[in-house]
This record gives C-alpha cells, sequence and structure tokens, in this order.
C-alpha cells in the first residue's frame, strides 16, 4: 500500500467521523413533540419515583427501577450537550469532499435534517 492510499484512507476516516459525530448531534438535538422536560421535572419525578419505590410491588418497582434509570441518562445528557457550533465546524470543513466523495446529493443532507445555510457553508449546492 503506497502512502499516498494510506494518506486517503486516513482522510477519509476523519471525513466519515466529522460526519457522523455531526449527524449523530443533529439528531440528539432534534426538537422532540411533546411538553419539553427540564431538569427540575426530570429531578422532581425521581424524586417520586424514590418515595414511591419502598411501597411498590415487584412487577410496579421493576417499571420505577427502569423509569429511574431512564431519568438519570436523560438527565446525564442534559448536561452532557454536544457543542454543535464545534461539530458544524468540523462538518462544513469536510462535508464537501465527503459528499463528492461518497455520491450524496444536497437533498439527501436535507432530508437527514442539515440546514441548507450549513450546505451553503459547505460549499454543498442544490445542483449537487
Amino acid at each position: 500500500m503506497t502512502n499516498e492510499h494510506k494518506a486517503a484512507l486516513a482522510a477519509g476516516r476523519v471525513e466519515s467521523r466529522a460526519v457522523k459525530t455531526y449527524l449523530a448531534g443533529l439528531e440528539n438535538n432534534r426538537p422532540r413533540r411533546g411538553r419539553k422536560r427540564t431538569p427540575d421535572s426530570i429531578k422532581r419525578r425521581l424524586s417520586q419515583i424514590e418515595n414511591s419505590l419502598a411501597e411498590a410491588d415487584p412487577l410496579n418497582r421493576l417499571a420505577l427501577v427502569q423509569e429511574r434509570m431512564d431519568l438519570e441518562r436523560e438527565l446525564d445528557g442534559m448536561s452532557a450537550k454536544a457543542d454543535l457550533g464545534k461539530l458544524e465546524d468540523d462538518f462544513v470543513k469536510v462535508a464537501g469532499k465527503y459528499s463528492a466523495r461518497r455520491g450524496i446529493s444536497y437533498a439527501a443532507w436535507r432530508e437527514v435534517g442539515v440546514d441548507a445555510a450549513v450546505l451553503k457553508k459547505a460549499g454543498i449546492s442544490r445542483g449537487s
């Protein structure tokens, strides 16, 4: 394998990682339907669960424990939100090359949730 080939493979991995991380960040920060949960509302529900656990029958205890675990994970995720600005900058740097190399159209990027302004910054146009 030549050094040029190795460099091309490494560049492809870097580009793929930037694209994947940005798309995951978009997915994780996508608006959800219904009332938005806040850290305070999650903490209140966790408190209610703790109070209910002692009196719950085994089946309800199982459901409460799972709900508690889900809420704790959601609360942790709220405090560790990805910096979309940094992810977007990394995406913009590589998206044009990645898109051309992989044959990904403007419409495909839009369908997965990438904003038109971000695509414009990346050099990906409607004709792509």
